[in-house]
């Protein structure tokens, strides 16, 4: 009996250290929390037998391992910055069961899609022939003019200028702004500019100011004189001696606003079938001449006529004109001239500068924010640097393609070139009585001329 007693109890010993060994270890703090929603009755009076400990084992989960622990805890943690080759590198196997990136992350990626543009696109999608015509959204609205033009487009520096100016006011405005170019004749006659930017038919017009002789004497002068200054006492005159004060008040009347737009290296002389020797040469010729050089070839015998470039080939052909004045050896070249003719003669003495013009309607001008006015000045200004450079450096290469093609280049005898001189001294005086306005604006150039003359010429050499 004393036997049995000790064995009972220890069995019990035995019992309870199983337990406390074997159950205890198995109950963290955490698992007991999710065994409590789990109800599981196991009788309270049932010794710990290996059964009853198995089925313990199944219902508890057990605790994860260390490294499971660290996974989670670091999915939990505000995850890393990362490079954008980073982000697009394939995840490992082993974070398939991590929770997914927060959508802060994913929004950061860049587009696929959405490429760069590159320089080229850029400079097309600032042209004025871009499909896009409105500035971006938020800005004002973009302004659309038309610009008719007195010289067709491909025409070197009378043309290009035009439609440079278009493509610059463009760009330059940022598409707030567009001044578009259009063909001689496709929204009005070029001789008819005029009257279509007063009225307000047209909002602008590229010309020469000595167009309008015939409605305002005095512009001839703020175009080309004859035996005149060059581009530079020309442009001082205007900016600094008081010319472009003249030059405003004169359009300003007529409701237009006008800004000097290009300028280009002296003109030749003319193109003539026969070779002039003598002043008993010109008397009866029959020639296509511009501007106030008209009236002084007709003071020497020559019936002139005022024929755009469209109509000069024409009249060459049709026998209506003996001889033609255009402009400089590259235009000249452009339009075919010496098909026609094959003496050339220079100088140019009736266009030693000649300057070009925007007329803008006034009413449109002064609506323009001070800004827009700013640009289209700015454009206009960088249009007579760029067309008297230009003009300097295509010159020669027109020369001698022209004497390749048979033609014989001349410099007029010194006793014409001084007939001419006296002839023009007599046509501004005549001028000069006839209008108030051409008497005004000659007396200026020549009191400034006047007194430029000992820069003039101290700065040239011997």
């Amino acid at each position: 009996m004393r036997n049995a007693i000790i064995g009972i109890v220890i069995g019990v010993v035995i019992g309870v250290v199983v337990g406390a060994t074997v159950v205890a270890p198995r109950l963290t703090a955490s698992a007991a929390k999710k065994t409590a929603s789990i109800q599981v009755k196991v009788p309270a009076a049932l010794p710990p037998n290996k059964k009853v400990l198995d089925k313990t084992e199944k219902l508890v989960p057990k605790e994860p391992a260390k490294e499971e622990k660290d996974a989670k805890a670091a999915s939990q943690e505000k995850p890393p910055k990362v490079a954008v080759s980073e982000a697009k590198a394939p995840a490992p196997e082993t974070a398939e069961k991590a929770p997914p990136p927060p959508k802060k992350a994913k929004a950061a990626q860049p587009d696929k899609a959405k490429k760069p543009e590159s320089l080229d696109m850029m400079v097309d999608s600032a042209s004025p022939t871009s499909a896009v015509k409105e500035p971006p959204d938020g800005g004002p609205p973009a302004l659309h003019w038309k610009m008719a033009s007195a010289y067709a487009g491909d025409l070197p520096q009378l043309g290009t200028m035009a439609k440079k100016l278009d493509r610059d006011i463009w760009r330059v405005s940022n598409g707030n702004l567009e001044i578009k170019f259009f063909e001689p004749g496709a929204l009005v006659p070029p001789l008819e500019m005029f009257d279509a930017v007063r009225s307000g038919v047209i909002e602008a017009a590229f010309s020469s100011p000595g167009f309008w002789g015939n409605k305002i004497p005095a512009l001839q002068l703020f175009a080309a004189v004859p035996f005149g200054p060059s581009a530079k006492e020309f442009l001082a005159w205007i900016y600094f001696g008081g010319g472009q004060v003249l030059f405003n008040e004169l359009y300003h009347a007529q409701g237009i606003h006008s800004i000097f737009c290009g300028l280009i290296a002296p003109e030749a002389s003319g193109w003539f079938r026969k070779r002039i020797r003598t002043l008993e040469d010109l008397k009866g010729l029959k020639m296509r001449f511009f501007g106030l050089g008209a009236k002084v070839m007709q003071k020497l015998g020559v019936i002139t006529s005022q024929l755009t470039s469209g109509d000069i080939f024409v009249a060459f052909e049709s026998g209506d004109i003996d001889a033609a004045e255009f402009s400089m050896p590259a235009i000249d070249l452009k339009l075919g001239l010496h098909r026609m003719a094959k003496n050339y003669y220079f100088p140019g003495w009736h266009q030693p500068t000649t300057l070009f013009e925007l007329m803008i309607n006034l009413e449109k001008w002064k609506a323009l924010s001070p800004a827009a006015k700013a640009q289209v000045e700015a454009v206009c200004g960088d249009n007579i640097r760029y067309g008297l450079a230009e003009g300097e450096a295509v010159q020669f290469k027109a020369l001698k393609e022209l004497q390749k093609n048979g033609v014989v280049l001349h410099r007029w005898p010194s006793e014409i070139l001084e007939a001419m001189k006296t002839a023009w001294q007599e046509v501004a005086r005549e001028e000069s009585k006839a209008n108030r306005d051409f008497n005004r604006v000659w007396k200026s150039l020549s009191a400034f001329r006047k007194e430029h003359e000992i820069w003039r010429e101290l700065n040239l050499p011997n």
